[in-house]
């Protein structure tokens, strides 16, 4: 008994210090980088043209997205519903900064059942986005290209590739904010 409460009472002891060393630390700060993606907070109506190929036959999509931060501001929350040739849903996306990769990051659920993760970079007024993407059971890398054109405007591109080296265009468009 007398062994089960000195162990008891170190446990207090170092969770009471654990807590006190937690409490004199200071709150993590979203990184300066983080401060690029306001661009992209707000409303926005997205219209473009998928190219034929082998997922479907092309056509014309939309999507209204809202991106709001959560509290912290380290992420930026994304919400949105398309329509188009591949059929109709909605998505859940977060932007964050990976400060150790230098990168931004993109990832988003949606209602295909789909998860797509991307790492992004910009330069100058061009953002580009990469990843793995997965359509059925065939692989590829995915390109997502956004050229700002206003305060309230991009233009974008995805291209898609079997190996990373031969891209083909498969949407072009351009989005608003309302």
């Amino acid at each position: 008994m007398r062994r089960t409460s000195l162990s008891l009472a170190c446990l207090l002891a170092l969770m009471f210090f654990a807590i006190a060393a937690m409490a004199q630390m200071p709150m993590p700060k979203p990184a300066p980088e983080l401060a690029k993606l306001d661009y992209l907070a707000g409303n926005w109506i997205s219209d473009g043209d998928l190219k034929p190929s082998p997922f479907g036959p092309g056509g014309k999509m939309s999507s209204t997205d809202d991106a709001r931060w959560m509290e912290g501001k380290f992420f930026l929350v994304m919400h949105s519903k398309f329509t188009g040739a591949m059929g109709d849903g909605s998505a859940i996306a977060i932007f964050g900064y990976n400060p150790d990769k230098k990168v931004y990051t993109y990832t988003e659920y949606n209602s295909m059942g789909q998860v797509t993760y991307s790492e992004g970079t910009v330069s100058g007024d061009t953002w580009t986005w990469n990843g793995e993407e997965k359509m059925g059971d065939q692989s590829f890398k995915g390109r997502y290209t956004m050229k700002v054109l206003s305060p309230t405007s991009y233009s974008f591109t995805f291209a898609m590739s079997p190996d990373g080296t031969t891209w083909t265009t498969a949407m072009e468009g351009k989005a608003t904010k309302k």
